[in-house]
This record gives C-alpha cells, structure tokens and sequence, in this order.
C-alpha cells in the first residue's frame, strides 16, 4: 500500500481491471476535476439506481430477469461507490495526537464501545 495521501485512487480501472492512481498535488489539475466529477456522477447514478431498485423489488411481477438485471447493475454501482470512498478515505488528513484531547484532557470512549 501507498503511504497515505501519495497517490489519488481514481474512480475508474484500466482496461485490465486494475486501478489507476494519480499523483499530483493540484486539486484543480485537469485529471482531479475529471476525477471529482466522475466521482459526483457515479455517487448520483447509485442513488437513482437505488430508488429504481426499491421499486424493482416492490413489483410482484418482477421477472427474473429484472431482478438478475438489478442485481448486476447493484454491483457495479456498489463497486463504484466503495472506489469513490476509498479514494476519499486516503485523502483524509491523518488525526493528530491529540485529536481526543479536549481543554488539555485526553477522551477515552467507555469500554462498552468495544462490545
């Protein structure tokens, strides 16, 4: 794996299926505001997908085909959408030290938090 921040996992795979990554520091490069925008248009695509699935799933006459149909199109969008949030995790600042820390006390969540 990349050391964080390095290269920008991009919303799209090569012919061979394998990701493609970019490395710049420029949010406005051309290929950033190409990625951000195919990014926006990915997460759009799945919420109507999922609209659309939800009526899908409410016909009773739903043929199998349109529910193997649904299917397939429910794993690509939620293939591109684990992509998009992969690629947007990585570009996440790292927390600092003392990111639980408030006026000087560190927090700690009760143990119960962890089962």
């Amino acid at each position: 794996m990349t050391p964080h921040n390095e290269l920008r996992l991009l919303p799209w795979s090569g012919p061979d299926g394998k990701p493609c990554f970019l490395s710049t520091d420029d949010a406005n490069a051309y290929l950033s505001r190409l990625a951000d925008n195919t990014e926006a248009i990915q997460l759009g695509l799945a919420a109507e997908l999922l609209d659309h699935a939800s009526e899908v799933l409410d016909d009773a006459e739903a043929s199998p085909e349109e529910l193997r149909t649904l299917a397939q199109d429910l794993a690509e969008s939620l293939r591109d959408t684990l992509r998009v949030a992969e690629s947007r995790g990585h570009r996440l600042p790292l927390p600092g030290p003392d990111v639980y820390a408030v006026n000087n006390t560190m927090l700690t969540p009760p143990a119960a938090a962890f089962g």
